[in-house]
């Protein structure tokens, strides 16, 4: 991979001797890292800074990397990437370990939803985190640690730390009682952006996951608050630029450098002028544009939006039903019928559409047998009436993910047998069932839902080969120094057990969440 091939769209201002040193990485390979439009943005905040030199780092290739940096930064999206960070520290001599880091070291800092989520599995690897939104954020920290660049490491954490929006973990030590995790402290915030303009690519390239792509964010954040969702409450409020002065002119300055555009977002279809957007995509003049689409709401999904993906090479469509019972999407809060799903795909098919993609979960909080059986016959009726489309049906386990209604609840144990199930009913019919690996959700729900002891685990499963039986493996070693792995996938915590991220649940927020899993709950009474 050669650097000079990519397509950069921003200009750099001029460095000098003095200037801040960062390394900011992305735990996994060129190719996935410059995909992630967060990775894309980040990098750009900080390069465009004054008086901040930024070498990038990814686990096949990197930039020319300084020899004493002052910030040692990361992106970080995929949580089981979290081995590839241990491995890049090591590999610039840096310890994994935050507590035997010497001023001779740099910060090493991370950002992302994972960690703004809960960051308390990975506290004991780094100096400080990032929480919520970065493009004040960034900005803020730079400054802040010029003003003390020369002082103690613990001079420097202590600067930063009344930023908003910073958090250093090693200032709020933790009590275990039995199985709880206590810090008592003041809640900590996360930042929000409200400027007019979210977030573009920063760089074109070919040799991304998505050749020549270039990304716009389109809304950040989704109105419709299904109870298991990081997207709807990790990122709220729900927010749209306008299409006529900032996301036009965004898309225009990417399509000067290539003709494949990603529009990006939770719900995009539900920015209010949406239909404004698709009228300026399918205007003639940008009939050579290639257009691609994150997941649809369903019932926005029209003939007119169809039609223009067809227009500009898309085959196929995405949308998220979670479940084909309308009783587990009243508990989940997806506001979704049936007849609306099953008018989709009419109205896919008679645009031209050639495949169909659904995305559902099993194991759902309140899901009972029934539930899976409605499932398997509205994906039967959709290929029954219409033979032709390819139909792909995407189904993952719930994992239960801090900040949201439904983080008490443990992954179901018969999950893995539900996936089995629905496969063995689905595929015979000619749908492509595509499973998300029930091991991989276990992992998911450690880093998820675990305390500042599950740092210990991390550290060591990597050796064993980051598996389920390494995890395992890990507990079972480290027997006696924290809960085991039981309590922290598969236990359905109550209100009296401590969370091990409650100290960055604002009064206004942990009361919207409980609001949301009290409705959930009626639900499931009846």
């Amino acid at each position: 991979m050669s650097f000079s091939e990519e397509v950069r769209l921003f200009d750099l201002p001029a460095h000098s001797a003095d200037d801040l040193l960062v390394i900011f990485a992305f735990p996994n390979t060129y190719e996935l890292g410059i995909t992630s439009l967060g990775y894309q943005v980040v990098w750009k905040i900080l390069a465009t800074c004054p008086g901040v030199q930024v070498a990038r780092l990814f686990t096949d290739c990197h930039e020319p990397l300084p020899k004493q940096p002052d910030l040692f930064g990361f992106s970080f999206s995929w949580e089981l990437d979290y081995g590839n960070i241990l491995t890049l520290l090591e590999s610039q001599r840096i310890p994994i370990w935050a507590s035997e880091r010497s001023d001779d070291h740099p910060l090493v800092f991370g950002g992302g939803p994972v960690f703004t989520a809960n960051p308390e599995p990975f506290a004991p690897f780094f100096d400080f985190f990032l929480l919520g939104d970065g493009e004040e954020l960034l900005i803020e920290v730079q400054n802040a640690l010029r003003e003390v660049r020369s002082a103690d490491r613990q001079t420097k954490l202590k600067h930063l730390a009344q930023i908003s929006g910073v958090y250093v973990p090693s200032f709020y030590p933790v009590e275990y009682l039995d199985h709880d995790s206590h810090l008592d402290t003041v809640p900590l915030t996360r930042r929000t952006w409200r400027g007019e303009t979210l977030s573009a690519s920063s760089v074109v390239t070919e040799h991304s996951a998505w050749p020549g792509i270039y990304m716009v964010e389109v809304v950040r954040s989704c109105p419709e608050m299904c109870r298991f969702c990081l997207a709807s409450y990790l990122t709220l409020p729900f927010r749209v630029p306008d299409v006529e002065t900032t996301l036009i002119p965004l898309i225009e300055k990417g399509l000067k450098v290539t003709d494949r555009l990603g529009l990006l977002g939770a719900s995009i279809t539900q920015h209010p002028q949406f239909e404004a957007l698709i009228d300026y995509l399918a205007a003639p003049e940008r009939a050579q544009v290639r257009v691609s689409l994150s997941s649809v709401r369903t019932n926005t999904l029209t003939p007119k939006l169809c039609e223009t993906l067809v227009a500009r090479g898309s085959q196929s469509v995405t949308i998220a039903i979670e479940s084909g019972s309308e009783r587990l999407r009243q508990i989940i809060n997806k506001k979704l019928s049936n007849a609306e799903i099953l008018e989709a795909a009419q109205v896919a098919v008679a645009s031209g559409l050639q495949g169909l993609k659904l995305y559902g979960m099993c194991g759902v909080p309140g899901e009972i047998d029934s539930d899976l059986d409605e499932t398997v016959a509205l994906l039967l009726q959709l290929k029954k009436q219409h033979r032709s489309l390819r139909l792909s049906f995407g189904c993952s386990t719930f994992v239960p993910k801090a900040q949201t209604p439904f983080q008490r609840y443990g992954v179901s144990t018969s999950a893995e047998k539900k996936l089995q199930k629905l496969q063995k009913q689905l595929r015979p019919h000619g749908i492509d069932f595509r499973p998300e690996s029930y091991n991989w959700s276990v992992i998911q729900a450690l880093i998820s839902r675990g305390d500042r002891r599950v740092a210990q685990v991390l550290e060591r499963a990597r050796h064993y080969g980051q598996t389920l039986g390494s995890f395992r493996r890990a507990f079972k070693d480290l027997k006696g120094e924290l809960p085991p792995l039981d309590y922290y996938v598969h236990t359905n915590w109550d209100e009296t057990t401590r969370l091990p991220w409650q100290h960055l649940l604002s009064e206004s927020n942990g009361a919207m969440l409980e609001k949301h899993s009290a409705l959930a709950q009626r639900v499931m009474a009846l």
